[in-house]
């Protein structure tokens, strides 16, 4: 068997030395020695890490799918997005500067675009623009602050970013503290996916396998083993509301930032001004216009004749 593992085409061993490295390639392929439990558990990380990141690219898409098709963010918090999307960021950033292996990291790349396409999502769908600024002005606002946060983690010292890791954990904390409130308060989950979630939990727990094999750094540990804990709430959220607080397609939905919830009308129903005044229209009595006949004008024969008769006793 050795005599073939040693003779692979040069594609596949050099893809498997990219991934796991000469040593662990020899010991694990070549020579195949299953008892080198280092080599084992990293090769094993390595694949966990190859996984999240393919899975990390669609993880948020469903969720996207959900909103563009609903037409509503109805049940998905602003704020929740928004410090997420800041925490996914830092951690991208600190991983790139400390030039951690991109398996360690990748999906982060993906989650931080699939989240600030949903917080921008989120600015449209929601029917409570601020009364001094457009939508449109706010969706260009939103747009301009990502930019230059993508801008200003790529050029700080690495001290700053350094601290700023450390400000991931509480980040996590108040990223999802809004939306498990939110949906604690309303007794259901919205638009929230249930794929997006279940996908955060498998991820963040084998992130905690593979930070530990590969990287060591008891910062971006204490993150993931944070960001476990509030998204199995989340999933406990999704199991004990599912069903719950469903709006058809012709009825009202309640959309808007957090803490305001606005009515809007969907499908074909009318507004209610138009419905009023349909109602009072037809409430009211009909009025019955009496068509008066107009005797026909006189003729002066019939005139003359009746000036000369006599009353005859």
């Amino acid at each position: 068997m050795t005599s073939i593992t040693r003779n692979l085409p040069w594609f596949i061993r050099d893809l498997g030395v990219s991934i796991v490295g000469q040593e662990c390639y020899t010991s694990l392929v070549e020579n195949l020695d299953i008892g080198d439990v280092k080599c084992i558990k990293y090769a094993v990380s390595k694949g966990l890490g190859i996984g999240i990141v393919i899975g990390g690219s669609i993880m948020k898409v469903p969720q996207i799918l959900l909103i563009v098709n609903g037409g509503s963010a109805r049940g998905l918090s602003l704020s929740a997005y928004v410090l997420e999307t800041l925490s996914y960021a830092i951690t991208l950033f600190y991983s790139f500067r400390n030039t951690f292996p991109f398996s360690t990291y990748g999906e982060n790349l993906f989650l931080t675009l699939q989240n600030a396409i949903i917080t921008l999502l989120i600015i449209f769908y929601s029917r409570h623009p601020s009364k001094s600024q457009s939508q449109s002005q706010n969706l260009a606002i939103a747009s301009v602050g990502i930019l230059a946060t993508s801008a200003a983690l790529y050029t700080i010292p690495p001290t700053y970013l350094a601290a700023l890791q450390v400000s991931t954990l509480p980040l996590s904390l108040f990223s999802k503290f809004p939306q498990i409130r939110q949906n604690a308060r309303a007794r259901s989950t919205g638009q929230l996916s249930a794929f997006a979630v279940l996908s955060q939990i498998a991820g963040c727990a084998a992130r905690l396998f593979t930070t530990t094999a590969e990287v060591g750094d008891s910062i971006v540990l204490a993150g993931f083993a944070l960001a476990l804990f509030l998204n199995i709430v989340l999933g406990a959220q999704m199991w004990m509301y599912w069903g719950q607080g469903q709006v058809s397609g012709r009825g009202k939905e309640k959309a808007g930032y957090d803490g305001i919830e606005l009515e809007q009308v969907t499908g074909h129903e009318k507004p209610k001004y138009e419905q009023q005044s349909e109602e009072a229209s037809w409430q009211q009595p009909a009025q019955v216009h009496h068509r008066v006949a107009t005797p026909p004008p006189r003729s002066s024969s019939a005139a003359g004749t009746r000036k000369w008769a006599r009353k005859v006793d």
